[in-house]
């Protein structure tokens, strides 16, 4: 399994930007499919994108695409989320995820190991 450490997150206006970076420690990071999720107050985790370990395919939800653009960097153990167009409804806790599947995260909303979740407030 890989330690994940999220950072990045933050209040920002409706229409703005933000990235956030996951920081994985483990010598096995590059073979793992990385994820984004995210879970409002009052509502379940939701799917939000998912890189496999290559970073050749993306997968997105369709709430965030076109907007939202996950990258990773194997070299440097590292996982991005560049949200841009920001909305009130983006508002919630995002967390990093690893797992082997990319689809068991994208369709089950399942992960090996899960990041702590950073707080992202988009303001009207």
């Amino acid at each position: 399994q890989v330690q994940l450490v999220e950072s990045g997150g933050g209040l920002v206006q409706a229409g703005g930007s933000l990235r956030l970076s996951c920081a994985a420690s483990g010598r096995t990071f590059s073979s793992y499919a990385m994820g984004w999720f995210r879970q409002a107050p009052g509502k379940e985790r939701e799917f939000v994108a998912a890189i496999i370990w290559s970073g050749r395919t993306t997968y997105y939800a369709d709430s965030v695409k076109g907007r939202f653009t996950i990258s990773r960097d194997n070299a440097k153990n590292m996982v991005y989320l560049q949200m841009t167009s920001l909305k009130p409804e983006d508002t919630a806790v995002y967390y990093c995820a690893a797992d082997s599947n990319t689809y068991r995260m994208r369709d089950s909303l399942s992960a090996a190991s899960w990041g702590q979740g950073t707080q992202v407030t988009v303001s009207s």
